[in-house]
């Protein structure tokens, strides 16, 4: 079993997992998922000689009576914090992120210099998934400014978290990064995945029959081959 110690880092809850080693991957996980989801990251990052940093996104794990809402704003200053610990502690740091993760990393760390970056499954057109989502839900962006929030089922639509979409267009990541990318997955389109690839050189990998959350016991193997590999 792969070690672990629970600490807190400017109030967000965290864990440490693997032996001692100089190097560490922050791990940013997604939305409806907690810092202990990855145990079996690090069991992997541990073979390859890393420790991993795991943490509680607001509105997760121990952080469900928090104020903070999970929004890029709050993502980004959680992701600094982490980020300042780990590059304080560790000699060389390297990146995980998953669906939401990737996106609020893409915001907050275009100027951190990580040895590597992995993405699964990553949110990296926004505005393509909170137009889609209001779409899906038959909601107009002349409704959402009006009303400012708008619960729906999929999940609250905020006015001003899509402008803040709208004027953060993602135009810079200088970072080498690999991403795995499930062919069925519907919260981004194939073309967003393959336009960022291109756009800044990063390594593609596509699951074809997989979906976004790579959930099954056959999804799970695709993942953990594609962590080896990359990490």
């Amino acid at each position: 079993m792969t070690e672990r110690k629970k600490l807190i880092i400017d109030g967000i809850p965290a864990i440490v997992w693997g032996k001692p080693s100089r190097k560490i991957y922050i791990h940013v996980h997604g939305k409806m998922s907690r810092k202990e989801y990855a145990e079996r990251f690090a069991e992997i990052a541990e073979e390859k000689g890393w420790q991993t940093l795991s943490f509680d996104l607001p509105e997760h794990g121990e952080r469900t009576d928090t104020v903070h809402r999970c929004d890029v704003w709050n993502g980004i200053h959680d992701l600094n914090a982490i980020a300042d610990y780990a590059f304080a502690n560790w000699d060389n740091c390297a990146l995980f992120a998953c669906s939401l993760g990737a996106y609020f990393s893409l915001n907050a760390y275009g100027d951190r210099l990580f040895e590597r970056c992995l993405f699964q499954s990553p949110i990296l057109d926004m505005e393509w998934l909170v137009r889609h989502m209001m779409m899906w839900s038959n909601v107009t962006e002349k409704q959402l400014e009006e009303k400012g929030e708008i619960s729906t089922d999929i999940d609250t639509l905020r006015w001003d978290y899509y402008r803040y979409i709208l004027s953060h267009p993602i135009t810079r990541w200088d970072l080498p990064t690999a991403i795995l990318y499930g062919g069925r997955d519907n919260l981004q389109p194939i073309e967003a995945i393959r336009n960022f690839a291109e756009k800044f050189g990063a390594r593609l990998t596509v699951s074809e029959q997989s979906e976004h959350p790579f959930m099954s016991a056959e999804e799970l193997e695709i993942a953990d081959k594609w962590l080896v590999e990359n990490i």
